[in-house]
This record gives C-alpha cells, sequence and structure tokens, in this order.
C-alpha cells in the first residue's frame, strides 16, 4: 500500500492533521462512531450524519495500483479511514465490485477540471450499475514527469499515463517533448510502475510524485499539468442506501427522452426553472442506442428529501421515459459546513417565527354557546 508517511496533502487542501502527513492510524483516531444510528463526526468537509455506517463501509474497491490519486484522495477522507482499500485495475473493475457486493462501496473519479466528465466512471454509473454517490471529494492535482534515475528530458522518447492525465498536458508534451511516443496506462501509478520495475530506455511516466517515490522514480520535471487550478472530483458510491440530507446537498439524476423532438431539453429544464431549482451541471451522453439518441445528466442543489426537489422528480418521471436517480449526497467545499450551518440556523428561526405567529391565533368559539 501507499507510505502514508510519505503522502503529503496537495496545495490547496486544508490539513487534516497537524504535520500535514495523512497517516491512516492518525485518521482513525479521528473517526467517531457515536451511535446506532450512524451518527459519524468528519469535522472539515462532511456532516455529522451519514445514511450508513463506517463499519458497513469495510472494504472500498479504488483505481489502482497503490499511489493513484484515487487512493491519495480516499485516504485523505477520516471517515472512510477505518475502510480497507481495494485496489482495482480499471474504474468499471471497481465499480463492478461494488454492484456485485464483492466489496461494500467504490471510490471513483467522475470529473476533471481540465477534461471534464470521466466517462468511463459516469456511463457505467447511467448503464451498467445499481449504485448510489454517497459522497463527494474533491483533490488538487499535480502531474511530474517522472522516470529512471540518470534519465534527463532529451533522452525521454516515450511517455506513458492514463490517457485522462496525458491530455491534461497536452501543452507541455506538444512543446517540451514534440514527437515523443504516448503509450496509455490504466492509471498514472500503473505508468510509474511499469517505468519503474522494467526501466525501458528512454521511458518516462507522467503520474503524482508520491507514485514516483513507490515506484523509485526520480522527476525530471515538476507539475507539467497545462493549468494550475488542475483538480478532480471523486464520488463514492454503494449499494441500495442514500445519505440523509443535511441542508446543503447535490442531487445527480438522468433523464432518458420519450422521443427525439423539438423543446424536449426545453420541457426538461423548465421543471427546474418553475421550482428555483439551481442546476450546477448539465450534459448529454449517448445512449448506446444509435446514433443521435441522448440523455440528459443533471446536478442541482438540493436533496431528494426537499419537498420541492421531490416534487420536481415526479414530475419528471411522469412525463420522461425515464428517470434513473443517481444519489443526493452532501455537497464538497469548505464553505460546506459553514453554509449547512447557515441554513440550520435559518430553519431553526423560521421554526420560531412561525410557532410565534401560530401561538397568536385565537382559539375557534364553541358553536354550542
Amino acid at each position: 500500500m501507499i507510505d502514508l508517511r510519505k503522502t503529503q496533502l496537495r496545495e490547496g487542501q486544508r490539513p487534516q492533521l497537524p504535520d500535514g502527513v495523512v497517516r491512516r492510524a492518525y485518521a482513525r483516531s479521528q473517526v467517531v462512531d457515536q451511535s446506532s444510528d450512524c451518527e459519524l463526526v468528519h469535522g472539515y468537509y462532511y456532516p455529522a450524519f451519514m445514511a450508513t455506517p463506517v463499519q458497513a463501509w469495510k472494504r472500498i474497491a479504488f483505481l489502482g495500483p497503490e499511489g493513484t490519486f484515487s487512493e491519495e484522495a480516499l485516504l485523505s477522507i477520516p471517515i472512510l479511514a477505518k475502510a480497507e482499500p481495494v485496489a482495482m485495475s480499471t474504474i468499471a473493475d471497481a465499480l463492478d465490485a461494488a454492484n456485485q457486493c464483492d466489496v461494500d462501496a467504490a471510490f471513483v473519479p467522475i470529473e476533471n477540471s481540465i477534461e471534464g466528465t470521466v466517462s468511463a466512471t459516469l456511463d457505467r454509473l447511467v448503464f451498467d450499475v445499481e449504485l448510489f454517490i454517497q459522497l463527494e471529494h474533491v483533490l488538487d492535482i499535480h502531474l511530474d514527469l517522472l522516470a529512471p534515475a540518470g534519465t534527463d528530458l532529451a533522452g525521454i522518447r516515450r511517455v506513458v499515463s492514463i490517457p485522462v492525465a496525458l491530455a491534461q498536458c497536452r501543452r507541455f508534451l506538444h512543446e517540451r517533448l514534440n514527437g515523443a511516443e504516448l503509450v496509455h496506462a490504466t492509471s498514472t501509478a500503473e505508468a510509474a510502475r511499469i517505468v519503474g520495475e522494467a526501466e525501458p530506455d528512454g521511458t518516462g511516466a507522467i503520474a503524482p510524485a508520491l507514485a514516483g517515490r513507490l515506484y523509485g522514480l526520480e522527476t525530471v520535471v515538476q507539475r507539467v499539468e497545462d493549468h494550475p487550478g488542475n483538480q478532480t472530483r471523486f464520488v463514492l458510491v454503494a449499494r441500495g442506501v442514500l445519505s440523509p440530507p443535511t441542508g446543503h446537498d447535490r442531487t445527480s439524476l438522468v433523464c432518458f427522452q420519450q422521443a427525439d423532438r423539438p423543446g424536449n431539453l426545453h420541457q426538461i429544464l423548465g421543471q427546474f426553472a418553475a421550482r428555483n431549482l439551481n442546476l450546477t451541471k448539465i450534459e448529454s451522453r449517448p445512449t448506446k442506442l444509435g446514433l443521435g439518441d441522448y440523455c440528459f445528466v443533471i446536478e442541482l442543489e438540493g436533496h431528494l428529501s426537499d419537498e420541492v426537489v421531490g416534487d420536481c422528480l415526479k414530475q419528471l418521471h411522469s412525463e420522461l421515459a425515464s428517470v434513473k436517480f443517481l444519489g443526493s449526497y452532501p455537497a464538497f467545499g469548505e464553505r460546506g459546513p459553514k453554509r449547512r450551518e447557515q441554513i440550520a440556523a435559518a430553519r431553526a428561526e423560521a421554526d420560531a417565527w412561525l410557532r410565534t405567529l401560530r401561538s397568536r391565533v385565537r382559539p375557534e368559539e364553541d358553536s354550542s354557546s
């Protein structure tokens, strides 16, 4: 597994530990199992209530091998620190393992700030498995060009990495390694492992610095990603259960059309606009049934338990060919906990206001008198 003594927090990520190092034993000590009704405490990003006790997520599949960003992100979430991470060869393998209950959940990348949707994840969630998103997490992504000791930039003729990472470094590869052969791997850490173990002449890997340390590679060029704000969003998915509302949530769903006709998208979006529901993402995905046949993946603020969200989903379900619900879950972000506190306080104040008004209602007069 990852040498956790060397796992540094990424730039811009608030330290979870005093020394800035994620260590499993320490993280586990920060998880508090409060009661049988599944209350969990996470001091920074996540709410105090989750739908499933952490003990139920004993084994979590992730995209391996050891040293991937997926594992780094997984280990940075204290409420998941008690789980056994299970490395899988592909995203599909991780999702299938959770869908078949070979593991309790899967932790996978779903979106990147440079390359957009991770289609291997989204398409499988939409078409192939029955899993619900439990939470989301965002990790800053920095990629290095790694190679065996003694290799310089001029000596690299071949670069190995996962396609999405190569795409995130497209400008660097064009300007600094133009003409180099690009070889695909199943993950950044797998690329580092291949180069580190085989040490092929003139070959480098684009991978995180952590993977380089794990597999004996040296950094040739640091931070070769094209944009400094590179981030990846990860989701934890599991069968059967849904996360409870926290007051600051996101809901994901997929809308399938009855037929391809003018106004379909307008009809769908109108349901959200009529209820003043804010959409945070919308994209079309091919249904795999034929050229030009698309479904719409939509994310919005709010939770299934909110009356207005539930009413919207009910209307969509009655009008469309199908609606696939992907989950309602706590929205990630530094402002999340503060926003949840503000909403809770506002609701408490509103309840008190309503009680005060109702207390002023005169009792009905007895008609018999």
